[in-house]
C-alpha cells in the first residue's frame, strides 16, 4: 500500500481492506490482550501513515483507548515498533529455518522451498513485513543493530541454499551475494502493493516466486 501524503485516521483504517492480513497472530503468547491489540493497531497506522507521523493518539484510538493508555503497556512509541519489527523478523526466521527445510536432500528443491515460505510469510504477514522494512531506520541505534542481526541470519539461509547448489554442480556459477540479494528482494517487494484478497494467495505467489529464484540460477541450456 503506497503511502500518501494525507493522514489517516484510526477510524480510516479500521475497515481498509488493504490492511487485512495475518498480522494479530504473530504477537507473543505472554503479553496481554490490550497489547497484542495496541501492536495491531499500531501495525495499520505505521504501515499506513508512517512512524513519525503516527501519534500514541492514533494507536491507542485504534482499540479505542485514550492516548495515556498506550504508557501503561509501552514506555513508548519507539518500542512499540521495536516489538512489532523484531517480531517480525524473529518469525520469518523460524519459517526459513524450519526443520522440514534444511532436512530437504536437493539443492533445487530446499531453494524452493525456502523461497516459497520466505515469500508465502511477507504476504501472509504484508502489512507488518511492510512495517519491518520500511520503519526499520526508525529505531534506535541499539535496537537496530539487534534487528540487523537477525536480518543476517536470515540471509545466511538463502546464501547457504544457493552456495549449496553451486559446490553440487546443481546450479549456475552464480554471484551468490548477488543472486541472493535479487531473491530476497523479489519477496521483500511485494509488501508494497500485495492485498490477501488479490488474484494470487500467498501460497500461488510464493509457488510463483520459487520458480523465478530457481530460473536464477540454472545453468544456461537445461
Amino acid at each position: 500500500m503506497a503511502r500518501r501524503q494525507a493522514r489517516f485516521t484510526a477510524q480510516d483504517l479500521a475497515d481498509d481492506p488493504r490492511l487485512r492480513d495475518h498480522s494479530p497472530d504473530l504477537w507473543r503468547q505472554d503479553l496481554g490482550e490490550v497489547q497484542r491489540r495496541l501492536l495491531s493497531s499500531a501495525v495499520r497506522c505505521f504501515a499506513t501513515n508512517g512512524f513519525h507521523a503516527t501519534t500514541t493518539r492514533d494507536i491507542a484510538g485504534g482499540v479505542g483507548l485514550s492516548p495515556a493508555a498506550l504508557y501503561v503497556h509501552f514506555p513508548s512509541k519507539e518500542l512499540v515498533l521495536f516489538e512489532i519489527i523484531r517480531v517480525g523478523h524473529e518469525r520469518v526466521l523460524e519459517r526459513v529455518r524450519d526443520p522440514s527445510i534444511l532436512a530437504v536432500e536437493s539443492s533445487a528443491d530446499r531453494l524452493r522451498a525456502i523461497v516459497s515460505a520466505y515469500t508465502v510469510w511477507h504476504a501472509r504477514h504484508h502489512v507488518t513485513a511492510r512495517v519491518c522494512q520500511m520503519e526499520l531506520n526508525s529505531l534506535t541505534a541499539e535496537h537496530y543493530g539487534e534487528i540487523v542481526e537477525l536480518r543476517h541470519r536470515t540471509n545466511g539461509y538463502f546464501r547457504e541454499a544457493v552456495a549449496r547448489g553451486v559446490a553440487d554442480g546443481t546450479f549456475a556459477q552464480v554471484d551468490v551475494r548477488r543472486v541472493t540479494r535479487a531473491m530476497l528482494s523479489l519477496s521483500i517487494d511485494l509488501v508494497r502493493w500485495y492485498r490477501l484478497d488479490g488474484p494470487d494467495s500467498p501460497e500461488q505467489l510464493g509457488e510463483f516466486y520459487a520458480g523465478l529464484a530457481l530460473k536464477l540460477v540454472t545453468p544456461a541450456g537445461t
